[in-house]
């Protein structure tokens, strides 16, 4: 088994060293690179010593959901399952607010963490937050977005904030976006993309990746579809099935094997494409990496929990910080126990095990 803690370093700097590469054709988005490079040695650096003077493992990534208002109703949503997005802001769960948003990421940046992914409901609801998320210029946040909001506003702030990439939601073809998130969403995401492409920003692309269609969203035709779309960043989350009737489309072990050679694949293809897969092969690095081994949920009212499909709590980060959530008894309780690698039938541990975790809430 390899040490997780190197795989984590390791694997970023490959995704930078990749990003560089990528962005050297725009001398600004270069320059961010390779500033975010030095920025991220220093950050590695610091994750160890914590963990040697404090016995606490930083992680280099952070969960965030900041909104809970979406405008779209797809089908399986996680976030509307664990009630996390709604229609309108009804007020059922406290949100913080930007200058909150602002302190927790900050102190984030501060222990080592480089990556916050921020999610929803719909992200690009919360303007106020992505400005505050763009002013701690030492860390990346990736937003995870169904890409209808993107328009010339939205368009002139990335153009100002290389650190706010927008990831666009898709579910390979036309007909099972449409499908899964409603007629016309997958024309809406491609006009996004001319947008972003057009401005000759650095963007990605999220792909929720079931037994149905893997095959199809990692072939040579749909790659070299997203590539001409300038699309750089490819990021496959396997199905969680929040839905009672889906479960046939989580991945067997058999499946998840298959991903990481057909990902082998693609990434000597396309070399200009920077792929991520989540939560990947687990085996390699001794289970799931949520509970803080490789990141950490932060909820809309800043409930630390152990991942977006987990959603339980003992601890939030308003109150006890970063740090202290990390050091949350339920997270202590879930790495003590080996939880995180216990055995599951595909794409998340925890959910699939989430009547015991619950358990260890009591």
């Amino acid at each position: 088994m390899v040490d997780l803690q190197e795989y984590m370093s390791g694997s970023i700097r490959n995704i930078m060293t990749a990003a560089y590469r990528n962005m050297l054709h725009n001398p600004r988005e270069a320059k961010f690179a390779y500033r975010m490079q030095q920025i991220f040695s220093k950050s590695e650096k610091r994750r160890k010593s914590i963990a040697d003077k404090e016995n606490i493992d930083v992680p280099p990534f952070l969960i965030c959901s900041i909104a809970t208002q979406c405008n779209l109703h797809c089908k399986g949503c996680y976030a509307r399952s664990n009630g996390i997005a709604n229609d309108v802001d009804d007020n059922s769960r406290p949100t913080l607010a930007a200058e909150q948003w602002h302190a927790i990421f900050s102190e984030a940046a501060d222990l080592g963490v480089n990556f916050a992914l921020l999610a929803g409901g719909e992200p690009m609801m919360r303007r106020d937050v992505l400005e505050a998320a763009a002013q701690v210029d030492n860390m990346i946040f990736p937003v995870f977005t169904n890409g209808t909001l993107i328009g010339p506003s939205n368009i002139d702030f990335l153009r100002k904030n290389f650190n706010i990439i927008p990831i666009i939601s898709i579910e390979g073809s036309a007909d099972g976006t449409d499908n899964r998130r409603g007629k016309g969403i997958y024309q809406r995401a491609m006009l996004s993309m001319d947008m972003l492409h057009n401005e000759h920003l650095f963007f990605g692309t999220s792909i929720t990746v079931t037994t149905e269609n893997f095959r199809d969203v990692t072939s040579s035709q749909f790659l070299g579809g997203l590539q001409g779309k300038g699309c750089k960043l490819v990021f496959y989350v396997e199905y969680v099935p929040t839905e009672k009737g889906t479960e046939q489309l989580a991945f067997s072990d058999s499946q998840v094997e298959e991903m990481e050679q057909r990902l082998e694949s693609v990434r000597e293809q396309f070399d200009d494409i920077i792929f991520l897969s989540f939560p990947g092969d687990e085996k390699a690095v001794g289970g799931c990496l949520a509970s803080g081994r490789g990141f950490f949920h932060i909820g809309p009212d800043g409930s630390a929990e152990p991942c977006p499909f987990s959603p339980f709590s003992d601890s939030n980060v308003l109150n006890l910080g970063v740090k202290g959530a990390l050091q949350s008894p339920l997270f202590r309780k879930l790495r003590d126990l080996h939880a995180l690698g216990w055995e599951h039938t595909g794409g998340c541990t925890l959910f699939e095990h989430r009547d015991e975790v619950a358990q260890l809430l009591k």
